[in-house]
């Protein structure tokens, strides 16, 4: 039992270090980045070997992506939240707004959601013999918080970004899988600017004549 406790203390305390390490080179990093911000996106974009109308529409995609991306999910986030809340406050379960922000922020992750937290307690509710809480909150999550994010994620991301409702879906799941939380900008953003720059690609190349 000690030998467990210590190397969870050592892990507790590994991961508190790290984080406040990164936090601290990210408020750094942020400080140059605002100062000199401007001035190093315009290198980056004399850099890139695009004619400017190119370099215009792939930058116009970039901040469109990260905009409805972030706009999309904090959406579906507090959606999911108010509507969780919502139930286990109908229900009379304690510290619903408690509840109610922590399915926020699980609904986050797509492969996750406010399932996570909700499902536990339907099936409490059951085993204990409430049978209608538990059903009421089962026919509550799976139809409404469920379906949240079926219905308003691809409106609100897909709408802006133009891209199908399978490449959202797959490019978060993967950027998660590969970046972590962040993954589910990057995830998106790596998935149209390959587009945007298949497209261009397919613009430029000189048309073969067929004899």
């Amino acid at each position: 039992g000690s030998q467990a406790l210590a190397s969870q203390a050592f892990s507790f305390g590994q991961g508190t270090f790290e984080f406040v390490v990164s936090f601290f080179i990210m408020l750094y990093l942020l400080f140059f980045f605002l100062r000199d911000g401007a001035e190093l996106a315009r290198k980056v974009r004399t850099a890139i070997p695009l004619e400017e109308h190119h370099k215009r529409r792939l930058q116009l995609k970039f901040n469109r992506v990260v905009r409805a991306t972030v706009k999309g999910n904090l959406l579906v986030a507090i959606t999911q939240g108010a509507l969780g809340g919502a139930i286990f406050w109908f229900l009379d379960i304690p510290s619903a707004l408690l509840w109610a922000v922590l399915m926020a922020f699980l609904s986050l992750l797509p492969a996750v959601g406010a399932g996570i937290v909700w499902v536990p307690v339907a099936v409490y509710f059951l085993l204990s013999g409430m049978i209608w809480q538990g059903v009421v909150l089962a026919l509550f999550g799976v139809f409404v918080i469920g379906l949240v994010d079926n219905v308003l994620r691809p409106i609100l991301v897909g709408k802006d970004t133009r891209m199908p409702d399978y490449m959202i879906l797959i490019s978060t799941l993967g950027g998660l899988a590969v970046f972590g939380l962040n993954g589910f900008v990057i995830g998106p953003l790596i998935a149209a600017l390959f587009m945007s720059s298949w497209a261009l690609f397919i613009e430029t190349k000189p048309k073969v004549q067929l004899p």
